[in-house]
């Protein structure tokens, strides 16, 4: 399924021409227009899914190990010390585009701190409550 409205299912099916850094069947790999750091690549499925959670599990199971290749040619080929692999899901988790897509975003040496937070506290009568909730809804 693809979705006329949609800018990345446009990219991920030529629509709309870009730059492609690799393309298989389920996948078109470009880099991105707002780039976080020099090389930033998206992995946008051609089929249109929200979000990982509509994602069916054989087209997920590709996602990884195109990633991984990836990162691998990043850190050959532009120098990179290593990468992020970036996922939103919901416009309160930063998804901007509503067409799931990874960032695969190079890291290296001396640059600019991203993907960071502050680590809180985890009490274990919270870990267990977080838990029974997320069991009782699988």
């Amino acid at each position: 399924m693809k979705d006329d409205n949609c800018i990345f299912c446009k990219l991920a099916n030529g629509v709309i021409p870009t730059t492609t850094v690799y393309e298989d069947e389920d996948f078109r790999v470009i880099p991105d227009a707002g780039p976080a750091s020099f090389g930033h690549l998206l992995i946008i499925p051609k089929e249109h899914y929200r979000d990982l959670t509509e994602l069916p599990g054989d087209l997920a199971s590709k996602v990884l190990p195109l990633a991984s290749r990836l990162g691998k040619a990043m850190m050959a080929s532009l120098g990179c010390a290593g990468f992020n692999l970036v996922q939103n899901n919901g416009a309160a988790a930063g998804q901007t585009v509503m067409h799931f897509h990874v960032h695969l975003i190079p890291r290296y040496e001396g640059g600019e701190p991203m993907v960071v937070w502050k680590p809180g506290t985890l009490e274990p009568e919270k870990a267990r409550e977080i838990a029974e909730k997320i069991q009782g809804a699988l």
